[in-house]
């Protein structure tokens, strides 16, 4: 009987198209409206947190921008230039997003703070600021709830961490990263302005605020870490590597696999290239038959292996000639 539990786990690395949108379309408005009350509270109190934060809050409404944006390119037809599709442009929009926090948010977050740490000055209307925080905090943790209830089917009992850095669709990964980073920087924030306000020396504003940058650097070059693997090319999971290679070996009229390779064209699209050998008294009708059997059987345990190359050889002739060029894991 199939693994299902291995086959499922890998799976949920590959799922998320849906639950991403309504991720980060939550988080889209949420960052909107947040970034608007925080320029107004820049504004009229000259915190420089606050306007490191409005900053924040709006790379991350132009990010999620750029996340549907590159869903919807993605789901072009292939064509003759791009034979296997538009999928991986799911990765290339990822990877912009961690370039834009990494330049919008955390370096020039880090700039004004050591402007303001140069030119400390009080803050103006000190009640405004702290309100718009309190009230950010709160729809950042709806949002973030939001995040975490659409990845849930697909985490299962994978830690959050072990998500993040093996899904291979990267919208929830990344507004889950946005959203722990945009509520750590808020609590930076109003530590920084209440201390700021508490003791009327404006340099604690601007030590929040290097801090918010620094964070959002640091979370900008975890995703591009994560996002660059992908757009390189990963391979299937491991569990997905194991389910595929026990449906080749279990399919009647299998001898043995002599290569086996596996990558994603896209978050919800893996391509499988595998060498297997047949007897060598088999007929081609027969090993026709047998590459439907062992395509179906894939395509039963991995549905995400849409796509299918299947060599046959001759297994005894190879075996003698000691021509095994890659493991059958295909590492």
């Amino acid at each position: 009987m199939p693994d299902k539990t291995r086959s499922d786990e890998g799976h949920a690395m590959s799922a998320g198209g849906e639950g991403g949108t309504k991720a980060i379309l939550a988080a889209l408005g949420a960052n909107t409206g947040i970034a608007i009350t925080k320029f107004i509270a820049y504004l009229f109190s000259g915190s420089s947190s606050m306007l490191a934060e409005s900053v924040h809050s709006v790379a991350d409404a132009g990010n999620q921008g750029l996340l549907l944006l590159g869903g919807k390119r993605a789901r072009r037809v292939a064509d003759q230039e791009h034979p296997f599709g538009y999928g991986r442009e799911r990765y290339l929009f990822a990877f912009i997003v961690a370039i834009v926090l990494f330049s919008v948010g955390g370096v020039f977050s880090v700039y004004e703070g050591v402007h303001k740490l140069q030119h400390p000055e009080p803050i103006e209307t000190p009640w405004l600021p702290i309100l718009v925080l309190a009230i950010a905090i709160v729809l950042e943790t709806l949002s973030l709830r939001t995040a975490l209830r659409e990845s849930a089917p697909f985490r299962r009992d994978v830690s959050l961490m072990t998500f993040i850095r093996r899904a291979k669709s990267p919208e929830l990964p990344v507004v889950l990263l946005e959203d722990i980073a945009a509520l750590a920087g808020l609590v930076l924030a109003l530590v920084g302005v209440s201390t700021a306000i508490v003791t009327g020396n404006g340099i604690y504003d601007g030590i929040g605020t290097v801090a918010i940058g620094v964070l959002l650097v640091v979370v900008a070059l975890i995703l591009g870490v994560e996002i660059g693997s992908l757009i390189v090319g990963e391979g299937a999971s491991a569990a997905d590597l194991t389910a595929i290679r026990e449906a080749i070996e279990g399919t009647a009229g299998m001898v043995r696999i002599f290569h086996l390779r596996t990558l994603y064209l896209g978050p919800e699209e893996l391509l499988v290239g595998v060498k297997i050998g047949v007897p060598d008294a088999a007929e081609a009708v027969e090993i026709a038959e047998l590459i439907d059997r062992v395509e179906a059987r894939v395509r039963a345990r991995v549905p995400a292996a849409r796509v299918i190359y299947i060599e046959p050889d001759i297994a005894r002739n190879r075996a003698r000639a000691g021509t095994e060029a890659f493991p059958a894991d295909g590492r």
